[in-house]
């Protein structure tokens, strides 16, 4: 036997006895625990939007396995070399709809890597900390969101007219869309109107209107 082998197996053996059942329990238990708060978290943060059940449950499954991956490339040094060669071809291909989705993806997957190390701390006071800029950014108010005004007209040569009758109720006004034929005319415009029912209702009375129609929206916001 070599220097050469006598070094790797003492650089394995090394690993191996690092690695205990008890330690192996606390650390998936750890995770497991921060794993449901940040379930709590998810489901208190998108209360007001659209809330994927089964998404918030793959965040609790994702830092466990985490947490489990990293014991195990602990464990040995073949294990991590090999684990290193699986997990480079796995893709994603599962859009994010919002973007704090990806944040609670990547608090998962590093809750699992930090409590895998045995780094429990760490764990959690990140959560703890980043539970209270969410929650504390959350409450920050903003600026109005704008809405769509659609409004159908039969009259072509009315959208001066259209359009000073709702800049008298609106701060921001911006035409989108104008779709015009030899007999109709169609307008789609984003507006911020402080008397909604008053703005359409002072429109629907003009000549040659048909239908008007304001829609709101979860997009971005207008400054």
């Amino acid at each position: 036997m070599g220097f050469n082998d006598v070094l790797k197996k003492s650089f394995v053996q090394s690993m191996a006895d690092n690695m205990n059942f008890g330690g192996v329990l606390l650390s998936i238990g750890v995770a497991c625990l921060i794993a449901v708060y940040i379930f709590a978290i998810y489901r208190i943060a998108t209360k007001r939007t659209f809330y994927n059940k089964s998404f918030n449950i793959s965040l609790v499954a994702l830092a466990v396995i985490t947490t489990a991956i990293i014991l195990s490339i602990q464990s040995s040094v073949v294990i991590s070399l090999g684990m290193v060669g699986a997990l480079s071809i796995v893709r994603f291909r599962t859009a994010i709809k919002e973007p704090m989705d990806l944040v609670f993806l990547f608090w998962s997957i590093s809750i699992g890597i930090i409590c895998g190390v045995g780094l429990f701390e760490i764990a959690i006071v990140t959560s703890l900390l980043l539970t209270a800029l969410i929650l504390l950014l959350e409450r920050l108010p903003v600026a109005k969101v704008s809405m769509m005004l659609v409004v159908d007209s039969d009259n072509i040569d009315g959208e001066e007219e259209i359009l000073s009758v709702i800049e008298e109720y609106s701060s921001h006004i911006k035409v989108k869309s104008r779709n015009m034929n030899a007999h109709s005319l169609n307008m789609v415009i984003e507006v911020k109107v402080k008397e909604e029912a008053e703005c359409i209702r002072e429109v629907n009375g003009l000549k040659g209107i048909n239908n008007v129609s304001l829609i709101s929206q979860d997009g971005e916001v207008t400054f």
